[in-house]
């Protein structure tokens, strides 16, 4: 199939399909959600604010009547929040087709930590998804489900900081920031060598944005942002022209082709095929540097286990 089609021309059928996606409440998640169900999947948006998941629920509903989404609780800063959620979907034992791990938050200006005291970023973005997926791995596996890690063109930078993963002794916004996309981009890598090597039939697919004029930067008070960032504020602008960045429409296409697309290949990395990777139709791409090493990943996925206290293997 053409990789460069519109999403129309590659999104097949999902009716009969269950999918998870995180973040559904605003930006790409949204987006994404309002894809999946207006191909017929059944999607589950798990979100932190009630009141915008009712209200991406009642866009995405009336741009596509009839569609299937519901609401649950999750705060992927709280292993135990994490832990609710699946222990309800585990006990309710629907197989799981579709899982996006695409929620995140991005750099504070200063150090906060999640519920079980980790850094944020890392806690959040990675952890949490890392527990998440960990958590839901029999459903994944009873519906041979793929799974889909957004990542970021931050992870091109940087590296995992291995000697304080926490950030605790110099916190730097950005640096964190792109640990946990490189830790996200790393785990969806792993993940899938892990499911080929154990049987468990879980296509695992890596995706990033380019630059994408989400909320990401904007003015969040919970993150001690009181205003939008000069940084958001370009973007904006920059992809209101289509110029090195682009509108969630377009930046949600990576992530939504690789969970959907039939070409897309389990292991594989995909991104906005445009200048430098920044904006553009979706293609397969090359991983970045700081996520190549596969025993640096296999030494992420087993230090995460021992963090969170979830072991895939014991699930």
């Amino acid at each position: 199939m053409d990789e460069t089609g519109t999403p129309e021309t590659w999104v097949p059928a999902l009716d009969g399909r269950l999918a998870v996606i995180t973040g559904g409440s605003d930006g790409i998640g949204l987006g994404l959600a309002g894809r999946l169900a207006a191909a017929g999947a059944e999607v589950i948006l798990p979100v932190r604010n009630a009141d915008k998941g009712r209200a991406a629920i009642d866009r995405i509903t009336r741009a596509a009547p009839g569609a299937t989404v519901t609401l649950r609780r999750l705060d992927l800063a709280s292993q135990q929040s994490i832990a609710d959620l699946a222990g309800e979907l585990v006990a309710e034992g629907r197989p799981i087709h579709l899982l996006v791990n695409n929620a995140g938050v991005m750099t504070p200006p200063h150090r906060q930590t999640t519920a079980d005291g980790f850094e944020l970023q890392w806690g959040t973005n990675h952890l949490g998804h890392f527990a998440l997926t960990a958590r839901l791995l029999p459903l994944l596996r009873a519906g041979r489900a793929r799974v889909t890690t957004q990542s970021s063109i931050a992870a091109a930078s940087n590296g995992i900081n291995w000697n304080d993963l926490d950030f605790t002794t110099s916190y730097s916004a950005g640096r964190a920031y792109s640990q946990s996309k490189i830790a996200n981009l790393m785990f969806g890598l792993e993940l899938h060598r892990r499911s080929a090597a154990a049987g468990w039939g879980v296509t695992s697919t890596v995706s990033h944005p380019g630059i994408t004029a989400t909320n990401l930067l904007a003015a969040q008070p919970h993150l001690g942002r009181t205003r939008d960032t000069p940084a958001v504020r370009v973007i904006r602008a920059l992809a209101r022209v289509g110029i090195l960045s682009q509108t969630v429409d377009r930046g949600l296409l990576p992530a939504l082709y690789a969970a959907v697309h039939p070409d897309a290949r389990s292991g594989a990395f995909y991104g906005p095929r445009g200048f430098r990777h920044l904006s553009g139709p979706p293609a397969e791409q090359e991983v970045y540097r700081p996520a190549r090493d596969a025993a640096d990943a296999a030494r992420l996925w087993e230090v995460s286990e021992r963090l969170v206290g979830v072991a895939f293997a014991a699930v």
